[in-house]
């Protein structure tokens, strides 16, 4: 690419970042051929200017006062690198600087050592809610995608052979092309975007390279593997043929986490000197618990009676998650990159307290349930964010945050605007100071759907104040987290002026955003709950 710089490049960085960004989001929501008429030039100059600043034939980024941004710790440098790793089905108390009395997470706890560490951070209850919560910075109860895809599809079926009393709404099944991404935004200001791991967000027209990313690599409709182990395909568990594509010729003993893992390093070597986004989500410790026999022998030999958790599977598929984090974080270090690139690592929900070949899988003690449910063990997670010169070290952040305050967090440190129709806050002001507050009033929860741990529900956070409400009955359960974060105590008939406030408030909330509501199942002819 030659020097010449584009109309709005001359202008500084800022506005190269954005121009592009603007042409492109307003040509993904155009309707009618008069609104493509008017796009087609904003869009073909905002491509030209990114392409000017960040092209994909192997030149690094040019350098110079027109080519630079000041960052979140003040230096003049080259947009920073996003990497945000998230875990499947990880629980809040399942790593080692979480309180694990089991799990080694050696360069995890190094990591929380190194920036924030958040204790009180939410997502949705399970999988695919999040990830789109994640991308879009809207909650699932706002996109109707309050339900993995599978659960969707199979939602009538599933109704008429359980008996529910009530029938779970009909959500969508995949992203919506117009809904707008990060990786959209931050692609439109000259970022390379990477998808690697699981999707779970849609069919094959909706997979990432749909939402704005350059590459994708393993992700597909599905919501968990064939096998952990080469060739990760078959039908052996599932009713249809199941694959990982885009990792190449394998071999027996190779393992799914390590062979991501080496996906995600041979693209951050690609990117050069060019900003990145990758987004790493590993499949870990999602079912089927496949780990490897020797680290697996190594737990079994640990476990304790009385320990909470007592999974040496789960506990080696932990190890082996939590050394491919600390491989990503070697390679960012030895390309020179870590004093610019923001790491973000998280969890998609609670831990599954299911069983898995006669073993229960995991414990989210202290906190109570888990997965699917809207009581803590289901929806509150770890959190660890690092950025130097702007996170402090070691620090614990106890605010209440949300997996929808990720994407505008990451389009604040990419300099970039992501602002339109967004339930979440930027992350920033804590991460420079983690003593900080925000300015929430609360924090909401929607599982109109049936799941292993609970019945359709809604919940709310206030402060210390939570609100759960059951749909089947009407039930309502209030706790105060700070004196009973395993929520044990209902306070609900105790403070009946409380609970009924606080319940309006969450009406008011789901009329707001649209939360689809379960309707009664008038095929059903008793209470059949899970």
């Amino acid at each position: 690419m030659g020097a010449s710089l584009c109309p709005s490049e001359k202008l500084g960085w800022g506005v190269l970042a954005i121009a592009p960004q603007r042409s492109y989001t307003r040509a993904k929501t155009m309707k009618t051929t008069a609104d493509l008429t008017i796009v087609v030039p904003l869009l073909t100059l905002g491509i030209a200017c990114a392409l000017a600043w960040s092209s994909e034939d192997g030149h690094t980024l040019p350098t110079g006062p027109e080519r630079t941004r000041t960052r979140l710790d003040g230096r003049t440098s080259a947009p920073p690198n996003i990497v945000f790793i998230l875990a499947d089905d990880l629980g809040w108390s399942g790593l080692g600087c979480y309180g694990s009395d089991l799990h080694e997470t050696p360069r995890l706890d190094r990591l929380a050592q190194e920036g924030v560490r958040f204790t009180q951070a939410y997502a949705m209850s399970v999988c695919s809610p999040t990830r789109a919560a994640l991308l879009t910075g809207k909650h699932a109860a706002r996109l109707h995608f309050t339900i993995w895809r599978e659960g969707s599809v199979e939602r009538t079926e599933r109704a008429a052979e359980s008996r529910w009393p009530l029938l779970p709404p009909a959500t969508i099944t995949d992203l919506p092309h117009g809904e707008i991404t990060i990786a959209e935004q931050l692609k439109a200001a000259g970022y390379l975007t990477f998808h690697v791991g699981k999707w779970h967000l849609g069919d094959a027209s909706h997979y990432p390279e749909a939402h704005g990313f350059d590459v994708n690599i393993g992700g597909t409709q599905w919501g968990a593997p064939e096998s952990f182990f080469w060739p990760f395909r078959g039908t052996n568990r599932f009713r249809e043929y199941r694959y990982v594509p885009g990792l190449g010729v394998g071999k027996p003993g190779d393992y799914l986490t390590d062979r991501l893992t080496d996906e995600a390093l041979r693209l951050i070597d690609s990117a050069g000197d060019r900003p990145f986004f990758l987004n790493l989500w590993f499949h870990n410790p999602h079912t089927p618990i496949d780990a490897k026999p020797e680290v697996s022998a190594r737990f079994q030999a640990k476990i304790e009676p009385g320990m909470h958790h007592q999974n040496p599977d789960y506990a080696a598929m932990l190890e082996t998650l939590d050394a491919n984090v600390g491989r990503l974080l070697d390679r960012i270090e030895a390309r020179g990159l870590t004093e610019r690139t923001l790491v973000v690592f998280a969890s998609d929900n609670g831990g599954f307290l299911g069983e898995y070949k006669g073993r229960r899988v995991t414990d989210n003690a202290p906190l109570r349930s888990g997965k699917g449910s809207l009581y803590e063990g289901g929806i509150r997670v770890p959190l660890i964010a690092r950025l130097p010169g702007v996170t402090v070290p070691g620090a614990v952040c106890v605010e209440p945050v949300t997996c929808t305050d990720l994407p505008r967090t990451f389009a604040e440190v990419a300099g970039v605007s992501f602002d339109t129709g967004l339930d979440g806050v930027s992350l920033v002001p804590l991460l420079r100071d983690p003593q900080g507050t925000l300015d929430r009033e609360a924090v909401h929860f929607h599982y109109p759907h049936y799941y292993a741990t609970t019945t359709p529900v809604s919940a709310m956070r206030s402060g210390e104040w939570k609100l759960i409400e059951f749909f089947e009955d009407g039930r309502l359960e209030l706790y105060n987290l700070d004196d009973d974060p395993g929520e044990t105590t209902n306070l609900a008939a105790r403070l009946p002026d409380r609970a009924r406030t606080l319940h309006a408030r969450l009406e008011t909330w789901r009329r707001a955003v649209g939360a689809q509501l379960p309707s009664p199942n008038t095929g059903a002819p008793s209470r059949v709950s899970p």
